[in-house]
């Protein structure tokens, strides 16, 4: 009779141990979840980062950048800064010259081809028409002074 009350007593107590194993496991999946929140607020924040306009013009900068690293920064650059403030009657807003020099710059980089540079002109002027004739001429200038 004895055994067979030592037997439940251990079972009772599995239980209980198995319950608090339980109960001592269950926030820590609660943290676990508001650790992964925060990682993606810290990714988000980071790919903020890399979306500023000074962070990519420096990537464009880089002659040793890659082709495909260079359509994504063109790809960014149109996404997230691709409207160009109006200009100030007929004088172009200062900060177009921000606009020029990446023009200038993909076109004279030696990683850029004709899709980069036709598709980051196409979609730059048809975001902001007014600018139209200072693109090409950017453009233009760029072009002609690569060397060949």
């Amino acid at each position: 009779m004895e055994i067979t009350l030592l037997i439940k007593s251990v079972m009772g107590l599995v239980v209980v141990l198995a319950i608090l194993m339980f109960l001592l496991f269950l926030p820590s999946r609660q943290k676990l979840q508001k650790v992964k929140e925060k990682a993606k607020k810290q990714i988000a924040k980071k790919n903020a980062l890399y979306t500023d306009l000074n962070s990519l013009v420096t990537i464009i900068k880089k002659k040793d950048t890659p082709t495909q690293e260079l359509q994504e920064t063109m790809d960014l650059i149109i996404k997230y800064h691709g409207k160009i403030h109006a200009k100030l009657g007929i004088r172009v807003h200062p900060d177009f010259d921000i606009y020029m020099d990446i023009l200038f710059t993909i076109c004279r980089h030696p990683h850029a081809d004709k899709n980069i540079v036709l598709k980051f002109d196409k979609e730059l002027t048809k975001l902001n028409p007014t600018y139209t004739k200072e693109i090409n001429d950017a453009i233009t200038k760029g072009l002609n002074s690569r060397r060949v």
